[in-house]
């Protein structure tokens, strides 16, 4: 009786190798995929994560409605603006479907006021939009030029048209008030009413803040697109400032 024996043939020397190859590559398209799908997500957490808190919160709730006229005279006279205001815009950009949100901030921040009566009749208020910043110099480039253009447009500027009475503004107490004047950006003026807080915090001393959303559009201001990352038409200007007798 005979028998055949049967011998394994060893494999192609190149056969470890390409597979070795071909398991390298399907792990860098994994992590490519997983890049695309994450990384805008880090990006867009990173990103947000430096954007400055709201200047108009939930937390600064008013002691009343201002509904006439203050009965305290040492109101009445002309007020200005004190150094150190701050003022800027919140903005969300897009990265590949996600949301992140930017906010420029400045401090000069001038303007007058006058109170007459009890109310506060005349008000302008201007902001240096050159000396806008965010956390990124090539934002604040393409802001300051092909957005908002400052070289010819150096201001954004609030003037009030009606009356605002501060009626229960005492020391120590805020008010809500609504602004109802005009805003100027990029010289374009548009009716504009702003719900704001008035918080008398010395005898001598008022701080105002609000804030006002609006369509960057309907002032000739056109939201860069860049194809990667664009910018909502949609915006929120803010500001916070204390004033002093003048």
């Amino acid at each position: 009786m005979s028998s055949t024996r049967t011998t394994e043939r060893p494999p192609a020397p190149g056969r470890p190798r390409r597979r070795r190859l071909w398991i390298a590559l399907a792990v860098v398209v994994v992590l490519l995929v997983v890049a695309a799908i994450v990384g805008p997500r880090i990006y867009a957490s990173m990103e947000s994560g430096k954007a400055a808190a709201p200047l108009v919160t939930s937390a600064s709730t008013p002691s009343a409605t201002a509904t006439g006229a203050s009965t305290d005279a040492s109101l009445n006279g002309p007020w200005a603006i004190a150094a150190g205001g701050t003022a800027g815009y919140r903005v969300d950009e897009v990265l590949n479907g996600q949301n992140v949100t930017v906010t420029g901030r400045t401090d000069k921040v001038t303007g007058d006021l006058t109170v007459a009566d009890g109310r506060l009749t005349t008000g302008t208020v201007s902001v240096d939009l050159a000396s806008v910043a965010t956390d990124s110099g090539q934002r604040d480039n393409q802001f300051r030029g092909m957005v908002m253009d400052t070289d010819q447009f150096p201001t954004a500027d609030f003037a009030l048209t009606q009356p605002v009475p501060l009626g229960g503004l005492e020391v120590g107490s805020t008010i809500s008030v609504s602004l109802v004047g005009t805003m100027t950006l990029k010289g374009t003026t548009r009716d504009a009413t702003i719900p704001a807080t008035v918080e008398r915090t010395a005898a001598d001393a008022v701080t105002i803040t609000g804030s006002l959303p609006l369509t960057w559009s309907d002032y000739g201001v056109s939201a860069p697109n860049l194809g990667f990352v664009s910018v909502e038409d949609q915006g929120t200007i803010e500001f916070s400032f204390s004033a002093n007798p003048s």
